[in-house]
């Protein structure tokens, strides 16, 4: 039998690359003979430059970036094979995990280092860009960006805004600035978004995630207005109706700024991952698709990496089954897409030191079960003994 292992990250435990291991190793054990191909995965947050490097033998880069507390830290990127893409992780600059959880303040968090990577790029020489929106501890809208780039953020009485999303709300005017227009101009920008919502509302960014990066629901209500202002603002002052687009509301409603901003075009994250690391062609080679994540559950839905996954492998032929930390009742729904089974590698709560130190070994737990079932199915099909 031959197995794509194709997992995005376990976001706080395992990278994408981690999980296929350990994966790997549970279904040889429960299916020794077994024939594997690791393909990890990515939707735009943590593991895109990774999986992009490699596919297209890039090569990696750091530099030093303004963090989401406004601390400084190391932020890794990439070039592409072409030797003219540059692919940028929001997260690198101003992710949730950056920032220790009793520190969290989604109201005062910035986005200003995903401008300094973007001004590192242009440093470079580099004109195409790929920037992924996703995991981020930000809700404000880019506005961070939008300083780092050279624009001003006035309010009513002309004096610059400080970070966050929660200044928003007073936000008067945005003035771009010359630098801005500039790179507006030199950069061709494009964002793989994780999730496809709007900027604002029921569906958006402050309402939907504030609360997992440490919004109140009063605190995640009053960013939403504040992120409904910057989306007049940028209307207003710089033409760009952008908040009403699919992923303006990616990783704190930084796709509605880069759309407004650099002129950015949003896709699909998952999308154009799978497309660069070929997963179409090698998933047409092999019999079953082994994708996951974290938690199965409801976001799962949001054009995440395993949902798109899956289907493409529906389209091919091909069953899919899902291994994650976490399978939630919500992620019954994937059983629609043609998802044959979801097995789940914790099945008691832990803590998160303890999960994040079994993380490994409970994956592979729940693959050698996989291995295990493939192996009696394929017993029973021949008629053999279980």
């Amino acid at each position: 039998m031959r197995v794509l292992v194709a997992p995005d990250k376990f976001k706080g435990t395992l990278t994408a690359e981690e999980a296929a291991r350990a994966i790997a190793v549970g279904l040889v054990r429960g299916l020794p003979g077994v024939a594997l191909d690791l393909l990890p995965i990515a939707d735009g947050g943590e593991g895109t430059v990774d999986a992009l490097v490699e596919a297209s033998g890039g090569e990696r880069r750091e530099v030093e970036v303004t963090g989401p507390d406004g601390g400084r830290v190391r932020a890794a990127w990439g070039v592409l094979g072409d030797g003219r893409t540059a692919v940028v992780e929001a997260a690198a600059a101003c992710g949730l995990g950056l920032v220790a959880p009793g520190r969290r303040d989604p109201q005062t968090a910035t986005s200003r280092g995903l401008g300094d990577l973007l001004l590192a790029v242009a440093d470079a020489g580099l004109t195409e860009v790929i920037v992924g929106l996703g995991g981020t501890g930000t809700n404000d809208g880019g506005a961070g960006l939008a300083q780092a780039l050279g624009a001003r953020l006035l309010d009513a009485d002309g004096r610059d805004l400080p970070p966050g999303g929660a200044a928003l709300a007073r936000l008067d005017r945005v003035e771009p600035g010359s630098r801005l227009t500039a790179l507006r101009a030199a950069l061709h920008v494009t964002c793989a978004c994780d999730v496809l919502s709007p900027l604002t509302g029921p569906e958006g960014a402050s309402l939907v995630f504030g609360p997992q990066k440490g919004a109140s629901p009063e605190v995640a209500r009053a960013l939403d207005a504040a992120l409904a202002r910057w989306g007049e603002a940028l209307r207003r002052d710089l033409g760009a109706d952008v908040a009403g687009l699919p992923g303006a509301g990616a990783a704190g409603g930084l796709g509605a700024g880069l759309a407004a901003l650099l002129g950015a075009r949003l896709v699909s994250g998952a999308d154009l991952v799978l497309d660069a690391v070929g997963f179409d062609a090698r998933a047409a080679g092999a019999d079953l698709v082994v994708t996951g994540e974290g938690s199965l559950d409801a976001q799962t839905r949001r054009a995440k990496a395993p949902l798109l996954a899956l289907r493409r492998a529906r389209a091919l032929g091909r069953p899919v089954v899902a291994l994650a930390g976490q399978v939630t009742d919500d992620a019954a729904a994937l059983d629609d897409e043609g998802l044959v089974a979801a097995l789940a590698a914790v099945t008691r709560l832990q803590a998160p030191d303890e999960a994040a130190r079994d993380a490994a070994p409970r994956l592979a737990r729940a693959a050698e079960t996989l291995g295990r079932l493939l192996a009696l199915g394929g017993r029973l099909a021949t008629g053999g003994a279980p």
